[in-house]
């Protein structure tokens, strides 16, 4: 099932700051909880699907690749990353509801119960680029280099975003990154642990940003990346370049580069699958007497025979002037459409041989 647009499940636009999210998702939550709509089992599947579009949209780096390229740039992510470091309940803290009467976090109550799971260094997010290029290209396979924008850890700053010694504890979590809350329930008590949302569990909070990043621990840069194209590719077709995508966590290998191809409209040739197609205009007396006409083909001119008495519309191939078949010798076929055109302005000359053609045929027909 096609997921819905983010924004639009939380009923915001694409301009909308930080708060706005807030308010739209906390104003959803206390509708569609499933602990306010005992025995619908629709509200469950609501809540997650509105749970993840926040998880996004309030972090800042997820929410910049979603802009940049819809559900594919978050292709590679799991539930724990999605999830990672967004702290739901303190949407509800900040608008002053404190426990809001739901029996604990939203987000424990979908994704995790008690104690939060242990996570190890999170993998570097995959990135989708898509490569536009030509028919005659993908005809014959190709080698191409192409310059695409990658986020890096910030070299001067070694990712933390702080010039040195530029970094203090958060008084909220008092350094550990965690905020850790206790409730009694029943005979026992839920203990529940939360990334602090104001360090974002890292238990520091910057007091002097790096010059370079400018605080935010990143920096963008361009790099090259050389790409085998082969022959007969089709729209779609994805080339994966290993260990070019976005940097991981400290210890976690970095994502991979999905290069998804685009190959654009041809003005001659149309394709269908690795046949092509296209339309030739002969004379009317070409179609009646026959002969050879050139043709353009995708790697050059050719020759294609015209039977005697073509009629109008028919398709003529010649075999083996397609594209090829990937992963084979072999190739598809071009297919010539004739159009029979019909002479105009003609000279008197012309016009009395065309009346003369006109009375042997009815001479003929009437033997």
């Amino acid at each position: 099932m096609k997921k819905r647009d983010y924004y639009e499940v939380l009923g915001t636009d694409k301009n909308a700051d930080v708060n706005t999210i807030k308010q739209a998702y906390r104003k959803l939550a206390m509708q569609y909880h499933p602990d306010r709509n005992p025995g619908d089992k629709q509200a469950g599947k609501q809540m997650a699907e509105i749970n993840e579009a926040y998880a996004v949209l309030c972090d800042q780096d997820k929410r910049r690749r979603y802009d940049m390229y819809g559900h594919a740039g978050l292709e590679g992510y799991s539930s724990d990353d999605l999830f990672h470091g967004v702290d739901f309940s303190s949407v509800f803290r900040d608008f002053g509801m404190g426990d809001f009467g739901f029996g604990g976090s939203i987000f424990d109550s979908f994704f995790s119960t008690g104690e939060a799971r242990t996570r190890g260094p999170r993998r570097g997010a995959d990135l989708m680029y898509t490569l536009k290029v030509s028919l005659e290209e993908v005809a014959t396979g190709i080698e191409k280099e192409i310059e695409i924008p990658i986020t890096r850890t910030c070299p001067s700053c070694q990712g933390t975003g702080a010039e040195k010694g530029g970094t203090k504890d958060c008084d909220r979590c008092r350094g550990t990154g965690k905020i850790i809350t206790e409730r009694r329930s029943g005979y026992g008590v839920f203990r529940q642990i939360n990334v602090c949302s104001k360090c974002g569990g890292k238990g520091k909070i910057v007091e002097k940003p790096c010059k370079k990043c400018h605080g935010r621990g990143i920096v963008e840069e361009n790099d090259i990346i050389s790409v085998s194209i082969p022959g007969g590719a089709d729209t779609g077709y994805k080339v994966r370049v290993k260990g070019k995508g976005e940097e991981g966590d400290e210890g976690a290998p970095p994502g991979d580069l999905y290069i998804v191809l685009e190959v654009e409209e041809h003005p001659i040739f149309e394709r269908h699958g690795d046949d092509i197609y296209m339309v030739k205009e002969i004379g009317c007396y070409q179609a009646a007497l026959g002969g050879e006409v050139n043709v353009p083909g995708i790697e050059g001119d050719l020759k294609l025979d015209i039977p005697e008495g073509t009629q109008n519309g028919a398709v003529l191939p010649i075999i083996n002037k397609g594209l090829p078949h990937m992963d084979s010798h072999s190739r598809g076929n071009q297919y010539v459409m004739v159009k029979v055109t019909t002479p105009q302005n003609l000279t008197r000359r012309e016009r009395e041989l065309f009346q003369e053609l006109e009375k042997l045929q009815s001479k003929e027909k009437k033997h």
